[in-house]
This record gives structure tokens, C-alpha cells and sequence, in this order.
């Protein structure tokens, strides 16, 4: 179900519920503290426990009221749920005041302050898994695609910079170093990073700029538009280690030109809760419905999923996972904000 359709259903909920019905469910301060945090951003029950002081249970039993009123939007990822206040509240100025107070209560407790220190703390255990020395052998050379790549350049209209957000280990950069005049290559993790000069270090591609920092940097952005914006954006598993994905193909998209591409590969949606532990992720993938709105919300145009065959999966320890393509693009009469 798309996200507007499920948003009318829970629309029609809010219709069908007894005024009186309402007034119950609002006047219980613990549900308006709910109604406001879940207004500020999405947050798993854990999340909401740890905002509130309350016990995961008590947590659970009132979302799942505000859930069967209509007013909180709630999916599951694997073993966890997460909950957001609904999108659309019909106009009704009962809910709009009861998410007013809910906000005030969590302004006056602190815990509204807190969201964004909870949301950063997802962000912790992937920091310090990529933070951790990298195995080189790990990482073999592409060998003669490099000249195969190069000769393919001839193909591509537009080919004068690309930006590769979250490189990693630099392998994607490889590959994208014989495309483009030049590459702009992004991580925040100094291993990650330290990996990627060495792969690239007897390649001579002195076309390639590695920058360490935080994605949202604002040097970033700046730098690229320098350069005249991107002409492909790319970022290769990385939404399922964001705290926020949206925010993140938001970013992606401020860094392409217009009529510039975006591509994001990630993972179906899976249920292999390991990940969380193997790999420091996240999100156990996205549906493309999700993948869509995020590039809607971004402000691209034509944005389109398609599913990545297994047998060119390589041999990861994600290889048993399916994987994604979100493709999109900049609008062509969009103009780029100086940064």
C-alpha cells in the first residue's frame, strides 16, 4: 500500500472515531507526550521508552490506541517498530491542539530536545564499525575493467564530475574514476578513507579528490558546486547506516546539477536481524514505495526502482540479501541554491 492510500485509510479511521472516543484517548498526558515526539521525527518504541521514562509495554499499549484512532503511523523493521505521527489529521483542530500540548509537555520534560540526541545515537555503532582498520586482501584490484570503463566514457553525454557519498574502501571510485573527468569521493571514516588512497595510490588518478567528513558538511556541497554541480550522485549502501534516510537522498540531490542523476543501491526490505550486529546496520532495507518517496520528497523527477540480479552480487557477507536500485534525477529547470 503507497503511503497517501494508507494515509487515507487512517484518515477514514479519524472520521469514523466517536467524538467522545477521542476526548478519552486525548486526556492521558503519557499519549500527548507520544502525539509530540512522534510529531518531531519517526522513533522506535525503544526510542519513545527512553524519551518518556516509560516501560516498553506501556509504550506499546498506548501507540497501539493512537495507532487504532488513526493518529500515529506505525511500520515494522524486523524486530523493531517505529512510529510517526500521521501525515494528514484531517484539519481537525481537536488533534492539532492535542499535538500542540503533547509537543508542549516534551518541551517542558526536555524530551523533545532529546530527539535529536536519540536519533544520533543510532548512529553510534556504525561509527565504530567502520572506524575499525580495513583488510586490504579484502579489497583485490578491478584489474583491466579500468581500460574497458575508459573506452565506455565515449557513451556517456555528460561525464564531468561525479560524487561518490559514503566511498568506503573506494572500490566504487574505481570504477568511476576511467567515467568522469572528475571524482569527488566522501566518507567519514579515516580507516574507510585511508583504504581508498591506498587502492587508488598506483592508479594515477590524480582526477580523484577524497574528502573526510560528515555527509551533511557543508564544505561539501560547497566544493561540489564549485565545480559546477554533479552530473551523477551516487551512494552505494549507505541509506541502511543513515539515521535518517530521506535526509540523506535530500543531500544526494543537492549535489547533482540540474537534469544530474541520483543513484542509491541498498537492500530489499529482509528480515536478517544480524545485520544489525555484522554489519552496524540500521534498516533492514527499504520497500520501493519507501525508496520512491524519498526521492519525491527530494525534489527529482522520474524516479524509478529496479532489482539487482543475485549473481552479480559478488561474494559479501550482504550477498544473501537482494539488492536495489533507486534511479532519479534532478529537474532540468531546477536552479541550484548557492551555497
Amino acid at each position: 500500500m503507497r503511503i497517501l492510500e494508507y494515509t487515507i485509510a487512517m484518515g477514514s479511521a479519524l472520521a469514523e472515531s466517536p467524538r467522545w472516543e477521542l476526548y478519552r484517548l486525548l486526556g492521558e498526558p503519557s499519549r500527548l507526550r507520544l502525539l509530540g515526539l512522534t510529531s518531531e521525527d519517526e522513533l522506535s518504541i525503544g526510542e519513545l521508552a527512553e524519551l518518556t521514562g516509560e516501560a516498553q509495554p506501556n509504550v506499546s499499549k498506548h501507540l497501539k490506541q493512537l495507532r487504532e484512532a488513526g493518529l500515529v503511523v506505525v511500520r515494522r523493521q524486523g524486530t523493531r517498530a517505529l512510529a510517526r505521527l500521521t501525515p494528514a489529521l484531517n484539519g481537525d483542530p481537536l488533534l492539532t491542539d492535542a499535538v500542540q500540548a503533547g509537543r508542549k509537555l516534551c518541551t517542558e520534560d526536555g524530551s523533545l530536545a532529546r530527539v535529536a540526541q536519540v536519533i544520533r545515537a543510532r548512529d553510534e555503532q556504525t561509527r565504530a564499525f567502520f572506524a575499525q582498520p580495513t583488510d586490504d586482501t579484502a579489497t583485490p584490484p578491478v584489474a583491466e575493467w579500468s581500460a574497458y570503463l575508459t573506452a565506455l566514457r565515449a557513451l556517456m553525454p555528460h561525464r564531468s564530475l561525479a560524487v561518490d557519498m559514503g566511498t568506503g574502501d573506494g572500490a566504487l571510485v574505481e570504477l568511476l574514476a576511467p567515467l568522469f573527468d572528475r571524482v569527488i569521493a566522501v566518507d567519514r571514516s579515516e580507516e574507510q578513507l585511508k583504504t581508498a588512497a591506498r587502492r587508488l595510490s598506483d592508479r594515477r588518478y590524480d582526477h580523484v579528490e577524497l574528502i573526510q567528513t560528515d555527509y551533511e558538511d557543508p564544505c561539501v556541497l560547497s566544493r561540489v558546486q564549485e565545480l559546477g554541480g554533479a552530473d551523477a550522485v551516487l551512494a552505494v549502501r549507505l541509506l541502511h547506516h543513515a539515521p535518517r534516510p530521506q535526509k540523506v537522498v535530500s543531500l544526494l540531490s543537492s549535489l547533482a546539477r540540474p537534469g544530474g542523476r541520483v543513484l542509491v543501491i541498498d537492500y530489499c526490505n529482509h528480515g536478517d536481524e544480524g545485520m544489525r550486529n555484522r554489519q552496524a546496520d540500521l534498516w533492514l532495507g527499504f520497500e520501493p514505495d519507501e525508496l520512491i518517496g524519498f526521492a519525491e520528497a527530494a525534489g527529482l523527477i522520474n524516479p524509478e526502482v529496479f532489482v539487482i540480479p543475485a549473481a552479480r552480487y559478488g561474494p559479501g557477507p550482504d550477498s544473501h540479501l537482494q539488492w536495489q536500485v533507486l534511479a532519479a534525477q534532478r529537474d532540468p529547470n531546477q536552479e541550484t541554491k548557492p551555497s
